[in-house]
């Protein structure tokens, strides 16, 4: 059994923290491999989870294994790849030489190429794909706050390692079309660019019309990309990704009310892009409207808004002053 032995989160940001921390606060043992500062903040605080269904869990920092040297790993059942895409590889090496060899390594990262690497960095370790589906903000002394709706999903096996990483608070499911999955919530993480851009929470943002016709005109490049490959995307959310663009120019009033109905959103989250710029980090466009614009170009598709949205949020992260705060009619090309 995997949780017969430690959960190790290999790049403990949010999302690791929060997916950690609900590990350890079901009597689990967790490591986290994670920056010193994180691990400071952790320590002087313990780790606080919360969400906006109203859980609330404490963890004292003695519950944890905590460090930034990846020889934590050692003894790991199962390493959870929480890191951004950019960082990929270097954590593949890491575990390579650290992790045991029977150890399962799913990854919960945005886009799709994060699973080609890790395996070509682990041969001889079984790799998993996943998706997350909610946010988590993060205010500051080691709080984490799931701030939307839905259940972890990785890829079918044949040990069943979906059911054995379920526990109370946070379900995980397995899929037998873990690609199209990953691809339907790179459609829906074409919008974290926007948010960003914004400097607005994400209710906010999407109680505006003018914002909604502009997120439903860019997932429409992409779904155009997408389809051109073959490819059959699975939405993160109830609704089919092909309807996604109709429904957000539907009016406000009925927009509200389908949202209401779909998914929860606290009303301060933001998408973990737009904390990218605030903190000066760099952000993973490369990896998601970047897979669209590497489609666009192979099959020889015109994405003017997406490709819009990569130089500005460049732009954003070279200017290192956080978010710009554009209106949609300065987001839209020339």
């Amino acid at each position: 059994m995997i949780l017969d032995r430690p959960i190790a989160i290999a790049g403990a940001g949010s999302i690791g923290c929060f997916v950690g921390g609900m590990y350890a606060a079901a009597g689990h043992r967790v490591t986290l491999l994670a920056r010193p500062r994180v691990i400071e903040e952790i320590e002087a605080n313990g780790l606080r989870l919360s969400s906006f269904e109203g859980l609330e869990r404490n963890i004292a920092s003695s519950q944890l294994t905590m460090s930034e040297d990846a020889a934590v790993l050692g003894n790991a059942g199962a390493v959870l790849v929480t890191v951004k895409s950019t960082d990929t590889a270097a954590m593949a090496e890491a575990i390579a030489r650290h992790a045991p060899a029977d150890a399962v390594i799913v990854s919960l990262q945005n886009g799709v190429g994060n699973v080609p690497v890790l395996r070509q960095h682990l041969p001889g370790h079984r790799v998993l794909a996943g998706m997350v589906p909610f946010n988590v903000v993060a205010p500051g002394k080691a709080r984490f706050r799931r701030a939307s709706s839905g259940d972890i999903v990785i890829e079918q096996d044949d040990a069943g390692t979906a059911a054995q990483l379920s526990v109370p608070g946070l379900r995980v499911r397995s899929t037998t079309r873990i690609a199209g999955v990953q691809w339907g919530k790179l459609l829906f993480n074409l919008t974290n660019a926007a948010n960003a851009l914004a400097d607005l929470p994400l209710r906010q943002q999407l109680a505006q019309r003018s914002w909604r016709r502009l997120l439903a005109d860019q997932l429409a490049e992409g779904l155009q990309a997408i389809r051109a490959e073959g490819i059959r995307p699975v939405s993160p959310t109830p609704l089919p990704s092909g309807w996604t663009p109709h429904l957000l120019r539907l009016p406000d009033p009925l927009f509200a009310a389908l949202l209401g109905s779909l998914m929860k959103i606290e009303a301060d989250a933001r998408s973990s892009m737009s904390e990218d710029l605030r903190r000066g980090r760099r952000t993973e466009i490369d990896y998601l409207q970047g897979a669209i614009i590497e489609i666009a170009e192979r099959r020889g598709l015109q994405v003017p808004l997406v490709r819009r949205v990569v130089a500005l949020i460049k732009q954003a992260e070279a200017a290192g002053k956080g978010s710009p705060g554009l209106t949609p009619e300065q987001v839209r090309p020339d």
